[in-house]
């Protein structure tokens, strides 16, 4: 498990480890604090070409002999400070211990970039999610999903910000290029964020999380579907997380969703009414107690 942990400073990438998806066990850093540059205080990653397959093996898949991890970064620090951008972390090396990735230079995807999005214009871009576009659906190899800060409506008559959710393509991992004028999931108001995708038989089912709707408080978890990679129709029942339990009584949000042996894990990051935040679990059959990776 790839996570992230802030310390006041900014974020780290960590990871852990577990045998029975349940109980985990801290390895260490995999991207740390720099002295200097455009990330160095500010690393957020996440792992790239993940088996999207719903209930396979979820391994991480290679591209050039290497593994990717997609990650937002900073050189301010505190928390979420501005501005935030887009890179690539790599390695050769088997990703199941903790060890330092190698980076690229300079981001991929910027606020300040030329052709930069109406929905994505104010200093901050978020998680990413990239995966192969194997059927080529997009004309292109990869995709990353991502959700970003921007304004309210394409002809800014409203300033405050939303959080939405867009996509760029790629054919080698490291130049990036946006593909749409709007973004692919979003809502009227509040967050639309942190996507991650899973393929269920013929259907492509993103996973994200919402927050501060018109209706609702808080954050909670929903999801949408496509068969095209571009096209998303939005899931308009019931919160499929939601809080409800004393450490996730704030937030329940950012979704990381498997099938295992029959058994659907829902990681997600939970926040409880003092601020304490920690990675929790549901799971679709009741597997008892857990240890709540705070």
């Amino acid at each position: 498990m790839t996570y992230l942990v802030f310390d006041g400073r900014g974020y780290k990438t960590w990871l852990a480890t577990s045998k029975d998806l349940l109980n985990w066990r801290t390895l260490g850093v995999q991207l740390s604090f720099s002295p200097e540059g455009w990330d160095a205080n500010q690393k957020a990653g996440y792992n790239s070409l993940v088996n999207t397959k719903w209930g396979g093996k979820y391994n991480l898949n290679k591209f050039q002999k290497k593994y990717w991890m997609s990650y937002f970064g900073g050189s301010a620090s505190g928390y979420e400070p501005e501005p935030l951008s887009i890179s690539m972390a790599y390695t050769d090396k088997k990703p199941d211990k903790a060890f330092e990735w190698n980076r690229l230079s300079k981001p991929v995807l910027e606020s300040s970039d030329a052709d930069v999005r109406w929905w994505e214009n104010r200093n901050k871009l978020f998680k990413s999610y990239v995966i192969r576009d194997e059927a080529g659906k997009t004309g292109h190899k990869f995709v990353m999903y991502y959700n970003a800060v921007g304004d309210s409506l394409p002809d800014n008559k409203k300033t405050r910000w939303y959080e939405r959710i867009g996509m760029a393509v790629s054919d080698d991992m490291v130049n990036w290029k946006r593909i749409l004028t709007d973004p692919v999931v979003h809502h009227p108001i509040g967050i639309t964020g942190d996507p991650m995708i899973q393929k269920i038989d013929d259907v492509w089912v993103m996973f994200y999380f919402g927050a501060f709707w018109h209706e609702k408080t808080g954050a909670f978890n929903r999801f949408a579907c496509s068969y095209d990679l571009i096209n998303w129709t939005d899931w308009n029942g019931e919160d499929i997380i939601h809080s409800s339990e004393a450490y996730d009584r704030k937030y329940a949000h950012k979704s990381f969703v498997l099938k295992h042996k029959g058994v659907v894990y829902h990681f997600y990051c939970a926040v409880d009414e003092s601020d304490n935040r920690g990675i929790a679990v549901a799971t679709s059959i009741d597997k008892g107690k857990s240890k709540i990776h705070f």
